[in-house]
Order: structure tokens, then C-alpha cells, then sequence
């Protein structure tokens, strides 16, 4: 049974909180670029973004990262071949920019150290930070967000769904325990 922990409003507080988190750490906004890990790291990239344009008038270029090839819990090819990054957009040469790495939950770290692997593939940005909607903990590589929404302590009997209107019928963060 999931029960709702965040709701729409929250959501977009979260993300102008982070957005004027971004503005105060960032003296140079025009090197930075969005990248939303697929799926819901895109789109909350794109809100970040779009709301960075309205408090400072920039726009930014928002890029799309697949790095279901770059998971370590998938078998990899024995011929040694670099992964096809083939699922990503990414509009501009991320080399000697700010990357701002957006995801939805933060758990283990594997997701954003294979984000990572794939993002150096692609080119050498000069500096990445970390962008999450919600960290639950439980790390199992040292990996630590730049800029968090809500920090959700969970078990591991428990997992965290982010819903949003862009992939699901609307906004929200719920919990579930199985």
C-alpha cells in the first residue's frame, strides 16, 4: 500500500528551493548544463530549468541521459565494446561546462556512478554536481547530492515512487512498504 509523503504544491517549492540553491552557488550561470537522467530526472530537469529562467532570465540547455547500458546489474558484452549511448540527447559539447546531474530518488549511488561513466564517454566536463528530488540513504558508494529536495529516511523493506504529470497522471512522492 503506497502513502503519499509529498504532494504537487511540495514538489514545486522543492524545485524552486533547489533552483535558488543552484543561482546562489553558481556565480556563472551560463556554463552550466542540465542533464536529467531518464526517465524523471528529465523532466525534473527541465522544471529546474525553466524555473531558473524565470527568476534570472537564462535559459539553459537541458540534455537527456540513458544509462541503462552502463548499469553494473547488467551483463556486459564480452567483446569489450564501449556501451551505446545512442538513447541520450545531449544539445550541446558538455566538455569544460558545469554539469548538473538531476535525478528523481538517490539510493545506492549505482545509478549516478554509472551516469557518470556515461556522461565521461560523451565528453570531459570541468566540474558535475548532483541534483535529487529525494535521498533515502543507504549508500553503497560515496556519492553525496550538491542539492537535495527532501532527505526520506527509508528502510530498505520500503521504496519511494515519484510521480509526475509529464510520465504519470500527476505530482507527487510516495512510500511503500513490500
Amino acid at each position: 500500500m503506497e502513502n503519499q509523503i509529498i504532494d504537487a504544491m511540495t514538489i514545486q517549492r522543492t524545485i524552486t528551493r533547489i533552483t535558488y540553491e543552484i543561482i546562489e552557488q553558481n556565480k556563472n550561470l551560463e556554463d552550466i548544463e542540465f542533464i536529467g537522467i531518464k526517465t524523471r530526472g528529465i523532466y525534473l530537469a527541465q522544471r529546474i530549468a525553466k524555473r531558473l529562467e524565470q527568476l534570472e532570465g537564462v535559459k539553459l540547455p537541458v540534455g537527456e541521459l540513458d544509462i541503462k547500458l552502463y548499469r553494473d546489474d547488467i551483463h556486459k558484452p564480452d567483446n569489450h565494446q564501449l556501451p551505446d549511448v545512442s538513447g541520450s540527447d545531449i544539445p550541446v559539447n558538455i566538455t569544460d561546462k558545469h554539469i548538473i546531474l538531476v535525478d528523481d530518488v538517490l539510493f545506492t549511488g549505482r545509478t549516478i556512478r554509472a551516469a557518470l561513466d556515461a556522461l565521461m564517454d560523451i565528453g570531459r566536463p570541468q566540474k558535475i554536481s548532483l541534483a535529487v528530488l529525494v535521498d533515502r540513504g543507504h549508500r553503497e558508494l560515496p556519492i553525496r547530492p550538491d542539492f537535495v529536495g527532501k532527505n526520506i529516511p527509508t528502510s530498505l523493506a520500503e521504496e519511494i515512487h515519484v510521480h509526475l504529470s509529464e510520465v504519470d497522471a500527476d505530482d507527487g512522492v510516495s512510500i511503500e512498504k513490500y
